[in-house]
């Protein structure tokens, strides 16, 4: 990091935290992640495959076909489906539940781990971008 730039934590820590509720702030970061998600090279995932992908890597598992389906509120095959993609860009894996030989679970990849560091940086700057826009339209209606 060259001298006088912040680092993403830092940057996240001069946002404050009433801004963080903002649905106006919230639109603005969404909109730049996606953004950003889609023209950086690499996958460009649904947002049902973002969500699987989210959920096996931030919460706790072992995660089932079954149990995403319920979190989702969506189908099985609606599920394998997104992991079958997310299997193709080796961010998941589906193996055999040592527990029940019946059931699958989601193991988490290398790949993975790296996409969901990317994520991260990825949405550090856009909350920084979003703070700015919202910092730059309130100076705007002030002059």
């Amino acid at each position: 990091m060259q001298r006088g730039e912040r680092s993403a934590a830092e940057r996240r820590r001069s946002i404050p935290v009433a801004t963080l509720t903002d649905p106006d702030f919230l639109a603005h970061a969404l909109r730049h992640t996606i953004l950003s998600l889609v023209r950086r090279e690499g996958p460009d995932l649904s947002a049902r495959q973002l969500a699987v992908f989210l959920i096996s890597y931030l919460e706790d598992g072992p995660h089932t076909v079954r149990g995403l389906a319920e979190r989702l509120e969506v189908s099985k095959p609606a599920i394998t489906r997104a992991l079958d993609r997310l299997g193709e860009l080796d961010l998941a894996r589906r193996r055999p539940d040592p527990r029940d030989r019946r059931s699958v679970v989601i193991q988490r990849t290398p790949r993975g781990r790296t996409f969901l560091r990317d994520l991260k940086a990825i949405l550090a700057d856009s909350l920084e971008a979003a703070h700015e826009a919202l910092r730059a339209a309130a100076r705007e209606q002030d002059a």
